[in-house]
């Protein structure tokens, strides 16, 4: 079996667009600065690990995405910065939770981290071009399963 890792980008990505929050959303990781003034995300893979799975002869992998938001930290009213953000990000993860298989890609979003990374927010700020953004990234750790089959 071969890793759908375009099918469940898009799934990924899919479930910001349907929120309605965000201007737009890229599928990988910006080398720019976002173009407009408004919520922007990005989607993008930023690790694949094999976990402990049936115990059979074929591995299961721990899939985590970085779901970025980003805003610029310069507008007004600055303390509504936050507040969008949050909101924006607690629509993405009651989405995550609600489709907990992202349409039967995975077997299920990793919300507790049962093998290793739990799902994840971390605020912070970002440089890029010259200009300053306030970022809320989301770990969004999916679990594939039997993926790869073990020959001796």
């Amino acid at each position: 079996m071969a890793l759908n890792i375009l099918g469940i980008t898009d799934a990924v990505v899919s479930h910001a667009m349907a929120s309605g929050r965000f201007e737009t959303v890229n599928g990988h990781e910006p080398k720019n600065a976002p173009s407009t003034g408004g919520l922007t995300a990005a989607v993008w893979s930023e690790r694949v690990t094999p976990v402990r799975s049936s115990g059979l002869d074929v591995l299961s992998v721990l899939l985590i995405f970085n779901v970025r938001i980003y805003a610029s930290a310069v507008q007004e009213p600055a303390d509504a910065i936050d507040p969008d953000m949050l909101a924006a990000v607690d629509d993405l993860c009651a989405a995550y939770t609600g489709d907990f298989t992202l349409g039967g890609l995975v077997r299920q979003v990793d919300l507790l981290g049962i093998h290793g990374q739990p799902l994840d927010i971390r605020a912070g700020y970002l440089q890029q071009d010259g200009l300053l953004y306030r970022v809320l990234t989301i770990s969004l750790p999916v679990i594939v399963n039997d993926l790869w089959e073990e020959v001796a």
